[in-house]
């Protein structure tokens, strides 16, 4: 049934398409539920409708609940699924998921379904579902789970085996036990191989490290992510204000949310307000990306404007506008280095306090020693290519100015965003590049317009 090549694993999906049209049950829940849970959803994915409904026949709401957990599908695209359900199985199907995967579907679904869905749960999940959709979208609470395992400061090893044994079925990660007192507030915490090796008469209390690093329910996804990657935990307790555990945080939630955040910064960085889906049509697309388009068409009149005001100059000497696209383009190009390299910088958290300041600073002079070594080409290249000296000049000192004027442009704008409190990603690649076409014009045909006198 699964057949190893070169270290990846294939299933055989004629087989299984076989066995859904055959409708030999027996024989497909022996093949399906001996793949790996990601195989699974892949082959769930790649099938039509009608095959799905067999599915839904041959395989309980749990097991079509561990398949759920793995597909990776559009936002928009989880209603289309559970519309192929029944209700009521597709209501248990939710009941059966951890709790921050159901709300992360139920939140794509309009008010009406989400409450008939909840209608058909138990009180208890329904309670704890509630209880994550109240908290804000983006926030460590929308993103957590309460499906943990904690146990009390005065229990012992033995005690809290036996509490790790009958919660092990239903939590989310048993790699970190969270230790908590009455008041269920955290105290500490202890790995599974810290309680394992431990003499079973020992308290928690005197084994638990009280070292702890926690997020507030509150606190931004993107914080929550870089946390977790700075310390490479697996998990991380969410508490409020009074220490309370509320819930965790695993890093199969971290790695969603760097692959949103990363789609979102490209989205900006790319001049669009939300990432196409590749099923949308072609209005959809459209109307998502016009705005943005429409905005930098008028900035860009500005561009044209400019051409207009120094248009006596550009016609007593024509050969000047065959350099205009080298130097925006250049300027550009340099700018959007800057702009990527400080937008990482506060993506990742490495930039802050001093170092914002360092980093433009860094960028000035990057940008010095970039824009002298580019000029002074240029004027070899146009000396060589067109005889003259001092338009070669022109040009390399334009080159160098814009450079130097792009590159400061790119890193200190995000930082002064990012300082304002406004996402430094807005300070998107198209508006750095229409700032430095502007720019890049004004310092090329003004400094023509000043010397035009020894250039002609």
């Amino acid at each position: 049934m699964i057949e190893e090549k070169d270290n990846e694993v294939h299933y055989d999906e004629s087989l299984l398409r076989m066995l859904l049209e055959e409708e030999n049950i027996e024989a497909f829940r022996e093949h399906f539920l001996e793949l790996h849970s990601y195989d699974q959803a892949q082959f769930y994915e790649e099938v039509g409708p009608d095959i799905r409904q067999v599915i839904y026949r041959f395989l309980s709401p749990k097991e079509m609940a561990m398949i759920f957990q793995s597909i990776e599908l559009d936002d928009d695209e989880y209603e289309n699924y559970l519309n192929e359900m029944d209700t009521s199985y597709g209501a248990a199907m939710l009941s059966f998921m951890y709790a921050d995967d159901a709300v992360d579907i139920l939140n794509e679904l309009d008010t009406e379904q989400r409450e008939n869905y909840l209608e058909m749960m138990d009180d208890e999940t329904v309670e704890e579902i509630n209880e994550l959709l109240a908290y804000e979208e983006y926030t460590a609470g929308a993103i957590m789970t309460k499906e943990y395992v904690s146990v009390l400061e005065r229990a012992t090893v033995r005690e809290a085996m036996r509490v790790l044994r009958q919660e092990a079925q239903t939590a989310e990660t048993i790699y970190y036990i969270f230790v908590v007192n009455d008041a269920h507030q955290l105290l500490g915490v202890l790995s599974l191989r810290e309680l394992i090796v431990a003499e079973g008469d020992l308290l928690i209390h005197d084994i638990m490290s009280d070292r702890i690093v926690s997020v507030k329910v509150t606190d931004d996804q993107e914080n929550v992510a870089n946390l977790m990657k700075d310390y490479d935990f697996l998990a991380i307790p969410v508490i409020n204000d009074e220490r309370e555990l509320l819930g965790i945080i695993t890093v199969d939630d971290i790695i969603d949310v760097i692959d949103e955040e990363a789609e979102d910064d490209y989205s900006k960085l790319a001049g669009i307000s939300d990432m196409d889906d590749n099923d949308a049509g072609p209005i959809k697309a459209a109307g998502k990306r016009l705005p943005w388009l429409i905005i930098l068409l008028f900035l860009g009149m500005i561009t044209s404007g400019l051409m207009g005001i120094f248009e006596a100059t550009l016609d007593k000497v024509a050969l000047l506008a065959t350099f205009i696209p080298l130097i925006s383009g250049t300027s550009g190009n340099s700018g959007t280095q800057a702009l990527a390299v400080a937008i990482r910088g506060i993506a990742t958290g490495d930039i802050g306090g001093k170092d914002k300041f360092r980093l433009v600073l860094r960028e000035l002079s990057t940008g010095l020693i970039m824009g002298l070594v580019s000029g002074a080409l240029v004027v070899g290249i146009i000396f060589v290519w067109k005889g003259t000296f001092m338009i070669g000049l022109l040009v390399g000192a334009a080159i160098c100015c814009s450079i130097i004027v792009a590159t400061l442009a790119g890193s200190f704008i995000p930082i002064l965003m990012h300082k304002l409190g406004v996402d430094p990603a807005v300070a998107s690649g198209p508006f750095i590049t229409t700032l430095n076409d502007v720019t890049s014009i004004v310092i090329y045909l003004g400094l023509a317009s000043t010397f035009i006198s020894q250039i002609m």
